[in-house]
């Protein structure tokens, strides 16, 4: 489905609440009542919507990328937190925790207590799961953060419906009613479909830990090999969720970028650098062990680049590993095309694949060069950080006119580098990046 039609898809399913409500034909009420209910329309249905927007449906992914799912994810469920924590404060009419002393249809409200206690319940958990989100990194690890997180939201959309069915004057429609249930099914489904029943498909397709091997300074090559099946379809660029040494259906899941190409022996391989729980015991993992993968995710292809007239590979740090999934490709393809390898590390030992690169270089159409921010004596090299001079020196204006630039690193560095291209008139439709972090 084209981006524009989830984008129209979105929209409808979001707005239908507030279009039931306004054809119910309902007397008129003060502009703060009408207000209030249809910022509550609105904050509940984005709300229930979200759990479709949680990066690992890849009709959606696939079409405009992780990292934009994600960061839409996090400002529409900020919209909606902000409705809904919002509504009863605009109400202006007849308020009365006592039914029936109001004539049917004019208050804003049904105030039973039968409509009124899941409203106060979903009110408290959701200020709750927005205070917990904030500190989150500090306090708790991915895994139980994930669990915890879906379970909550999940509390906070079923009590909301339950309290719109019940409390408000348009959702008592039984069409919006129906509406409302019908959304909320989908929310259940799709937490079961992430946690409950892709992880139990996986079981049908595991992999085997074939190889641990130290490829730089603090990072590591991880080879699964397909156990019973012919491994993985999946392009350059893509990334997986893996689970290693843990049950198909876990919670233990992590996503790294795919180095290997398809090209190659169905082995996949990740590059994955010692930065948490899982990835700092990655050296200590033995050959043998058990292991699930959930993929093909992420947009980081080049499918829709055949014309570009080169190859722009900008990575910083362990951002490597789709850039060797690109190149491995490229030159298994014999692809023509000039390309150049932009790569940024701290210090010279955190280089990945340093011989590899060399050959490729050697033997290819392939140039590369390395920046280091903390090189040595001898260092010939680019120094300190990618910036606009730099990109100068290494590509001219045609190149930057018509060549696409795939990057992948470290936040900072992706956003500005992606203005420096910017800024240097390179399209915005020829620079390609992803992110797993969208603080």
């Amino acid at each position: 489905m084209p981006a524009a039609l989830l984008v129209l898809f979105y929209l409808g399913l979001t707005c239908a609440p507030l279009v039931l409500a306004a054809v119910q034909g309902h007397a008129p009420r003060p502009l703060r009542d009408e207000l209030a209910s249809g910022v509550a329309l609105a904050g509940l249905a984005i709300l229930l919507v979200e759990f479709v927007l949680s990066g690992r449906f890849r009709v959606i992914s696939g079409r405009i990328g992780m990292d934009v799912t994600m960061r839409l994810h996090q400002l529409l469920a900020r919209a909606a937190t902000v409705m809904i924590l919002l509504h009863p404060y605009l109400y202006a009419g007849p308020q009365s925790l006592s039914g029936g002393l109001t004539p049917p249809g004019s208050a804003a409200l049904n105030y039973d207590w039968s409509g009124l206690w899941p409203g106060i319940v979903a009110w408290l958990l959701l200020g709750a799961l927005m205070v917990i989100a904030l500190g989150r990194d500090g306090l708790f690890r991915h895994e139980h953060w994930r669990a915890m997180h879906g379970l909550m939201a999940l509390g906070v959309a079923g009590l909301g419906v339950l309290h719109a069915t019940r409390a408000g004057r348009y959702s008592a429609d039984p069409t919006l009613a129906v509406l409302w249930w019908a959304l909320f099914a989908v929310a259940v489904f799709s937490l079961l479909w992430v946690y409950v029943i892709k992880p139990a498909m996986k079981a049908r397709c595991p992999w085997t830990v074939s190889a641990v091997a130290r490829v730089a300074d603090r990072t590591w090559e991880l080879r699964l090999r397909p156990e019973g099946h012919t491994g993985l379809r999946y392009q350059p660029g893509h990334f997986a969720w893996i689970s290693v040494g843990r049950p198909a259906v876990s919670l233990d899941e992590n996503p790294f970028s795919i180095a290997s190409a398809p090209a190659e022996d169905p082995d996949l391989r990740f590059v994955i650098k010692e930065l948490g729980d899982f990835t700092n015991r990655i050296g200590g993992i033995r050959p043998g062990t058990r292991a699930y993968v959930d993929a093909p995710f992420g947009s980081l292809t080049l499918d829709r680049h055949r014309d570009a007239a080169g190859v722009a590979l900008i990575a910083g740090g362990v951002g490597i590993a789709p850039m060797l999934s690109h190149l491995r490709q490229l030159d298994a393809d014999a692809d023509p095309r000039p390309r150049l390898l932009l790569y940024a590390n701290r210090t010279i030992d955190q280089i990945v694949c340093d011989a590899e690169l060399k050959a490729r270089a050697t033997d290819g159409p392939l140039r590369v060069v390395h920046v280091l921010s903390e090189p040595p004596e001898n260092w010939t090299g680019e120094t300190g950080f990618v910036t606009a001079e730099m990109i100068r020196r290494h590509f001219d204006q045609d190149a930057l006119r018509t060549w696409v630039f795939v990057l992948c690193g470290p936040p900072p560095m992706l956003h500005a580098v992606e203005q420096v291209l910017t800024d240097l008139g390179v399209p915005p439709k020829n620079i390609l990046l992803e992110q797993f972090s969208y603080d």
